[in-house]
Parts: C-alpha cells; sequence; structure tokens
C-alpha cells in the first residue's frame, strides 16, 4: 500500500513539473518582445537579358620572358612603372653570347679576305677565258671557288644574325608603351627559358572575358552592345561582345565571350570581376520573381527567406535561387509573386518569433 501510495505521489509530482514547466515556456514566449520588422513584395521583373559573371583584363597585354638561360644582372622596371616601346627592362648575363659574337666576327672577316682573293682571281681569269688565254677547265675552277668563298661570307654573316638575335633575348625590352603589372625576377636570379619575367599592359583599353553555359550561348550574337556591372564598385558600363568562342575543349564546357569595354574614367583595373548583362530576343523574355540578396537566410547548403504569417510570427521558407541580377536574386520556387517577405528586422528572427510591421 505504500509502495502505491509513493508511485502515484511521484507521478502527481512529476505532472506538476511539467504543468509547470510548459507554463513557463509559454509566459517566456508570450512576454518575449516582438520583432520590428520590414515587410515587402517581390518585385517582378520582365527578364530581357541574361546575366553571366566574367573578368576584366586588359585588351594588350604580354608577359616577357627570355630563352636564354642565365642570372639576371639588372632589372631598371618595377610594378606601376610606365614604360616606352623599346626601353631595356631586363638584362640577362651574356657573357657565352659575348665570345660566340666575337668568334663570329673572326669568320667574317676571315671569310671576306678569301672572297676579296677569290673575286680578283675571277675577274682576272673571265678576262684571260674571254681572250682564249684560260681554258674552260681552268674558268670553271675559279667559278666554283669564287661561289664558294661567297656562300662562306654570306653563310658566317647569317651566323652574325643569329647572335644578334640571341642578344635580343638577354637584353628584354619593352614591345610596346605601357604599365609594369606584375615583376617576378630579382637581379641575381636564374632566368630560364620561357620563365615569366614582367608583365605589361596598355592601361586605358579593356574587356571582360565571360563564361557562358552550353545551354546559353546561341541567345549570344556578335556586336551586340552589353551592360557590364563592376561588383567591387557597383559601377555600371556599356561594352560589345567582340569575340564569341565556338569551342569550350578547354574551357571546362563553358564557352568565352569577350566584351570590349567603351572608354570610361571609371576606376577599373585588371582582374576585377564584373557581370555581363547579355539581351536575349522577345521570345525568351520571361517574368522573374526578385528579391534582394541581403534578405536571404543561409543553413549550410540551403537558403530561405523570412515570412510573416497571418499570426504575424516568422516562419522561415526554403527557396531555390537562380541568375543573380545586381543586388537581387531571382527565386525559382518557394515564393511567389504578391506574396510578402521579411526583408529587414531589428532583432533575431526565428521560427515563430513575434513580429510588428512596420
Amino acid at each position: 500500500m505504500k509502495t502505491k501510495l509513493y508511485i502515484l505521489s511521484l507521478l502527481g509530482a512529476t505532472t506538476l513539473l511539467f504543468s509547470c514547466g510548459d507554463s513557463s515556456e509559454k509566459n517566456i514566449t508570450e512576454n518575449t518582445p516582438a520583432v520590428e520588422v520590414t515587410v515587402e513584395t517581390p518585385s517582378e521583373s520582365d527578364q530581357s537579358f541574361l546575366t553571366f559573371s566574367g573578368k576584366i583584363e586588359a585588351v594588350e597585354n604580354a608577359t616577357l620572358s627570355t630563352r636564354n638561360m642565365g642570372y639576371v644582372t639588372r632589372v631598371n622596371a618595377k610594378v606601376g612603372d610606365k614604360v616606352k616601346k623599346g626601353q631595356l627592362l631586363i638584362e640577362i648575363n651574356n657573357a657565352d653570347l659575348q665570345a660566340k659574337r666575337a668568334q663570329v666576327n673572326a669568320g667574317i672577316t676571315e671569310a671576306t679576305a678569301a672572297f676579296r682573293n677569290a673575286e680578283k682571281d675571277y675577274e682576272r681569269y673571265s678576262s684571260l677565258f674571254a681572250d682564249n688565254s684560260a681554258s674552260q677547265k681552268e674558268m670553271d675552277d675559279i667559278t666554283a671557288r669564287y661561289e664558294m668563298a661567297k656562300a662562306r661570307l654570306e653563310g658566317a654573316r647569317q651566323q652574325k644574325n643569329e647572335i644578334n638575335a640571341q642578344f635580343a633575348y638577354s637584353n628584354i625590352v619593352a614591345p610596346f608603351s605601357g604599365i609594369v603589372t606584375s615583376k617576378n625576377v630579382e637581379v641575381g636570379d636564374m632566368a630560364n627559358p620561357g620563365m615569366p619575367l614582367l608583365n605589361l599592359e596598355v592601361p586605358g583599353k579593356f574587356e571582360v572575358r565571360a563564361s557562358v553555359p552550353e545551354s546559353e550561348i546561341a541567345s549570344v550574337k556578335q556586336r551586340t552592345q552589353v551592360d557590364v556591372q563592376v561588383k567591387s564598385s557597383g559601377e555600371t558600363l556599356k561594352g560589345i561582345v567582340s569575340e564569341i568562342s565556338t569551342s569550350a575543349k578547354n574551357s571546362g564546357g563553358q564557352y568565352v565571350v569577350k566584351v570590349a569595354l567603351d572608354e570610361t574614367d571609371a576606376s577599373i583595373y585588371s582582374g576585377m570581376y564584373a557581370s555581363v548583362q547579355f539581351p536575349t530576343t522577345a521570345r525568351e523574355h520571361r517574368d522573374v520573381v526578385l528579391i534582394p540578396s541581403s534578405a536571404l537566410v543561409t543553413r549550410g547548403d540551403l537558403q530561405g527567406i523570412y515570412t510573416p504569417s497571418q499570426q504575424n510570427t516568422a516562419i522561415l521558407r526554403w527557396v531555390r535561387l537562380g541568375r543573380t541580377v545586381g543586388d537581387e536574386v531571382e527565386v525559382l520556387s518557394g515564393l511567389n509573386a504578391g506574396e510578402s517577405y521579411i526583408s529587414s528586422a531589428e532583432g533575431k528572427l526565428y521560427n515563430g518569433a513575434k513580429l510588428e510591421i512596420r
């Protein structure tokens, strides 16, 4: 009998404890102040363009390198320097080339003396042969010696041209006037064939290289005027489609489209990211639902948005997103046009949070 009374007492105490807990949680929820929020409806757009990401690059740029191996003896430029066409930028040790050039010059001197001697003999025998004072055999022999001496001299001169061409890879000059954008060597470094030494580009003329998937490449047309939004500054620039790649073999399934930017005073530099908006044909237009990217909530790989319920509480909806259009993002599913969503809040939102709509 005592055991039964003990069990009943325990059950009663447990029931009282849970009852008190529910009451306490209910009171906490009721006493939580409402979160002030701003509610908006999605904007609708008759989308007449496709947006793809790209990177800004200089139209005219070059990576300077050498095909000779040697130690760098002088670097006459640093990053940011303005250089002129033909200006000496880098010198590479060329003692071996100087020795070869001296040998070639000596060979030219020898070949020149031999040629002049053979030329005089040829002229002398030509006169004798005309007077029938020299035989045909003698004339043929002297002609052969003359032609061989002439060929040796020409060969020595071509060797000098070859050496001079190799000197061009030891004394690196600017191929055009521009600005040095990167420097990869210092004095004393070993330069190897094909090794990038300096990067040079012409400022003011830029283009955007955008990657377009195969499902959309047919909508991009040559010489089409497009809008380019620079992500770092938010500025919108004008450009024209100048080149469309017809193969995605070496670009990961993406087709490279180049957009030549109009001249502008905007502060843009190579390497900046940009969004390119390509116009589409009328039959490709479609209405899209857009919301600001700042209103999105991310949970791992999922993205959602808070919406108000009829009881003025917050409800988190998961959404599927499409393209980014400026500061807004396209909602493919999870939120329809005309439905309200919370665009900003003065406190932390969670499922069931009380709302005070401003």
